[in-house]
């Protein structure tokens, strides 16, 4: 079996305190883990009506990987957030960092635009109150980033790892606070953070039954300060299927908001349609 090159992808992750916790993706005492969501192979046919579409499993049943949509099925575009928190951070969401974007979210009902946030299980620790508004909103769909934002390779963007025997636990674990939090189905979708993954990774999580997400357009708002840099990097970007990803996290991504309101009118004078990742997935599988 020839060996999966992990992915160099050019995205800043957001950065991680070098202080790991000693159970990294590990449940509390006496928890249970919660299996993720597991959905049906998918076939040419689509997964059935009332499940998320999946991708069918890759060589030798590995997790399998998203990264756009067909290109001659329709100018559809999805725009994807990662709402990214650490395990640790939380005496900095104490002393007043915002790991959250409010106003991000409120531009997108404003405009009424369809996304996916991949959120992370601390994220929705942190914002109980908005991980469950933004899970009940039609308009969107939530969908895991692990719990700790810790990454499933080594040498990633230099933040702390998971070993390969806690990755399981570390998804379960977020799916685990998305139900704690109120969330209502979140989807069997998984993004690695900061898009490193390896051969053992996907191996690790091909018993979750999640399809890895990942994208083709970099919008390069990590730590940005120009948010007109932002939209033309979306914009020269942009292809029929791509999936955008951007971030929900206002201390470490402050112009996201700002080019959003200049790339959702521009995409749709040019024709494209804004859907979730479970649609372009589902019409990689032929559903429509």
């Amino acid at each position: 079996m020839t060996t999966l090159v992990r992915r160099a992808v050019a995205l800043c992750a957001l950065a991680a305190s070098s202080v790991a916790l000693a159970a990294c993706g590990a449940t509390e005492p006496g928890q249970t883990p919660r299996p993720a969501p597991s959905a049906p192979s998918a076939t040419a046919s689509g997964a059935a009506p009332d499940r998320a579409p999946t991708l069918a499993p890759g060589p030798a049943g590995l997790t399998p990987v998203f990264e756009h949509g067909p290109r001659a099925a329709g100018r559809t575009i999805a725009l994807t957030f990662d709402a990214d928190m650490t395990a640790d951070q939380g005496p900095r969401a104490a002393a007043g960092e915002r790991f959250d974007n409010p106003g991000l979210i409120a531009t997108l009902r404003k405009l009424d635009v369809p996304a996916t946030v991949f959120m992370t299980g601390r994220w929705a620790e942190e914002y109980p109150d908005a991980a469950r508004s933004i899970g009940e909103d039609p308009r969107f769909e939530i969908a895991n980033h692990s719990y700790s934002h810790y990454a499933y390779t080594d040498d990633c963007y230099g933040l702390p790892s998971v070993s390969e025997d806690r990755m399981r636990a570390d998804v379960e674990r977020a799916y685990a606070a998305f139900e704690k939090a109120g969330v209502p189905d979140a989807m069997p979708y998984f993004r690695f953070p900061g898009g490193c993954y390896d051969e053992a990774a996907l191996k690790a999580l091909r018993a979750t039954g999640v399809t890895a997400v990942q994208w083709d357009v970099v919008s390069g708002d990590a730590f940005a300060t120009d948010a007109g840099a932002v939209a033309r990097q979306v914009l020269d970007g942009a292809r029929p299927g791509s999936v955008v990803v951007m971030h929900c996290t206002r201390s470490a991504a402050p112009v996201t908001e700002e080019a959003v309101r200049t790339i959702v009118p521009a995409l749709r004078k040019q024709g494209y349609r804004f859907v979730k990742v479970s649609q372009l997935i589902g019409a990689a599988n032929g559903r429509r």
